[in-house]
């Protein structure tokens, strides 16, 4: 009896090497509880020795039906979903729906609105980043570089609070606007950040950038080429690394994202550590983002005045019958969406994050789909890792910086 067999891996047999039948290799699972695998990934490692001969990812285990879900509320309540979709990018996930939504149903947002979009998502980018760069540190045992990481998104979360009531799962975009205005203490909350946060990227440089030991563990592994990253549908940072360069706010704006000047960093190496170049990049780049849009925020409307599919101000509800009512309307029956189905797309930290919705003139939608980055990006894994050690895995693994709420949904 082979190895397979013993096993019970009789449907992997066509991706492992002839050597894994007869046992010449080993075949080892990493994961899916593993604190490597950044959530509840399973990877089937064939080994020979401590090389990497093949690695075949197994998602699945955090499926959540969150598609299905969405199509069995009203537009409004639907959102909610996104928020748990790739929890850490909330603002991002709520963004990309409720563009869907206003593309489907041709409703108008106020600039006021759409500049705190910008500034939060951009927030939330940096701090999804950040994440990314504690956690990768950790993973290479720079255990300072997650304490320092997390010090500042908790600065990020502060502010998220501060104008939605929640750190994370927010909902604070609404098809139309953004759920109410940011208070007064909203500027002064994000200047302070803008005001300390570059010294801070200064600190992780010279922390990690030239440090010997980290660029032993990054320098030449992990080597994704431009072809090989576009036959496999990688976005973000991680396409930009192989010297493609192509962001959804540069190529195809949205939210006014063409009147900010900022650099889409690319570089050419497609290594671990150019993908981690990129991202201490883009975290200057979002904050410059970030002040340009604070520094132009005007004044006005944060809502949409379309009441076909907005609800009335609250001051309206305690003195008009009319508003009461079309208020409970909205939010009990919900606003019908043209039968038409369109496609939509931002750029998450992750890369190109789309969704598909499509209307049968009901308050529901009778179909959604998500096109999320990490689980294109996560297919490559097996073209860049062979050949490497298994301590080599956890680094480009970390470097393509998945979310298995992305994947599995």
């Amino acid at each position: 009896m082979t190895q397979i067999e013993e096993v019970g891996l009789e449907k992997f047999k066509h991706l492992v090497s002839e050597r894994a039948l007869t046992g010449e290799t080993m075949l080892l699972n990493m994961g899916p509880q593993h604190p490597s695998t950044h959530g509840v990934l399973r990877l089937l490692l064939e080994l020979d020795g401590e090389i990497v001969v093949n690695c075949i990812p197994d998602i699945g285990y955090l499926h959540t039906g969150i598609e299905k879900n969405m199509e069995a509320k009203t537009y409004q309540k639907a959102e909610v979903m996104t928020d748990r979709l790739d929890y850490m990018n909330t603002m991002g996930n709520n963004l990309a729906y409720v563009i869907a939504v206003e593309k489907l149903v041709d409703l108008d947002v106020p600039v006021r609105a759409q500049g705190l979009r910008v500034i939060l998502t951009e927030l939330q980018r940096i701090a999804s980043h950040l994440v990314w760069l504690g956690t990768s540190g950790l993973d290479l045992a720079a255990m300072s570089m997650f304490l320092y990481c997390f010090r500042e998104r908790e600065q990020i979360l502060d502010i998220f609070e501060l104008v939605s009531g929640q750190r994370m799962m927010t909902t604070y975009f609404r098809p139309g606007g953004v759920w109410r205005d940011v208070p007064v203490e909203f500027e002064k909350a994000v200047r302070d950040f803008i005001k300390i946060f570059p010294k801070r990227i200064d600190e992780y440089e010279a922390l990690l950038t030239k440090n010997p030991l980290f660029l032993d563990r990054m320098l030449g592994l992990g080597i994704l080429d431009s072809a090989t990253a576009l036959s496999y549908g990688v976005t973000g940072p991680t396409l930009r690394a192989s010297g493609v360069d192509w962001d959804l706010r540069k190529v195809r704006p949205y939210c006014g994202y063409e009147q900010y000047d900022f650099n889409v960093p690319v570089l050419t190496e497609g290594d671990t550590y150019a993908r981690y170049l990129v991202r201490i990049q883009e975290l200057r780049e979002s904050l410059k983002i970030v002040e340009q849009a604070l520094n132009k925020l005007p004044l006005g409307p944060v809502r949409s005045d379309n009441r076909k599919f907005v609800p009335p101000p609250r001051s309206e509800i305690g003195v008009s019958m009319e508003s009461l009512i079309h208020h409970f309307k909205l939010w009990t029956e919900g606003f019908p969406a043209p039968k038409a189905s369109i496609y939509s797309a931002v750029e998450s930290p992750r890369g190109e994050l789309a969704l598909m919705l499509e209307g049968d003139g009901g308050p529901k939608p009778l179909r959604v789909h998500l096109r999320t980055p990490s689980f294109d990006n996560l297919g490559v894994l097996p073209q860049i890792v062979k050949g490497h050690l298994v301590a080599d895995l956890v680094a480009i693994l970390a470097s393509i910086d998945i979310v298995l709420g992305d994947i599995d949904r």
